[in-house]
């Protein structure tokens, strides 16, 4: 059963490690200094901008590959998110959240990734695209793609089916649910990050979360 927005705000106020196990207060110390490394990018600090980059690279680079399907474009395009965050250091505005902002940049560059592969008609998306093997959802016991017990078989054939079912999802509804599942962001941010209003992303994710209910029901 996939967790709502609230049922996880309520793990943060019990103090439960809820985004890469961490607490609401290692949460909100690294926003701060995150925001502290951008205020040094602004400035051209380049070893503020190399810190940074280790920060969100990674991070980076699997919302991509979860959204674009394709693990070298993926590569490719987390590298490009990291370029333009330095050449557009200057629309950082100070109050932002840097996470938000970073994802933004990266999603845009996902969205004309997969608007220039469906422009060539020689080449069938399908077939080019690739599911990137790995992690499911980062959501623990309840997320999306969290195994529950049995053997590897099983705990593999469900990371397969989960990530199918991510993969088939209409782009708009894939990047609402890998912000909110697998990066465990808010409505709020994942409507910063997509260009899209609170009530816009909480329709996305609910539309997601019921496509993949139907879909995944045999792992209920």
């Amino acid at each position: 059963m996939m967790r709502s927005e609230s049922e996880r705000e309520g793990e943060r106020e019990e103090g439960r490690g809820v985004t890469q196990g961490r607490t609401r207060e290692d949460e909100a110390v690294a926003r701060e200094e995150d925001r502290a490394l951008m205020a040094r990018v602004q400035t051209g600090d380049e070893a503020a901008f190399g810190a940074l980059m280790e920060r969100w690279e990674r991070p980076v680079k699997s919302v991509i590959a979860r959204i674009v399907l394709n693990a070298s474009d993926a590569e490719e395009l987390a590298q490009e998110t990291m370029v333009r965050v330095w050449q557009q250091r200057g629309k950082f505005r100070d109050e932002a959240e840097v996470r938000p902002w970073v994802f933004s940049i990266a999603v845009n560059l996902a969205r004309n990734r997969l608007r220039w592969w469906r422009r060539r008609p020689e080449v069938e998306l399908r077939e080019w695209s690739e599911t990137e093997g790995g992690e499911t959802g980062r959501g623990g016991e309840g997320g999306i793609g969290s195994a529950g017990d049995g053997g590897d078989l099983e705990r593999k054939e469900r990371a397969m089916a989960v990530r199918d079912a991510i993969a088939a999802l209409p782009v708009e509804l894939r990047e609402a649910i890998v912000l909110f599942e697998f990066e465990e962001m808010s409505q709020a941010e994942i409507a910063v990050t997509v260009g899209a209003s609170v009530k816009a992303v909480e329709a996305r994710v609910a539309r997601a979360r019921e496509k993949l209910r139907v879909t995944l029901r045999r792992w209920a």
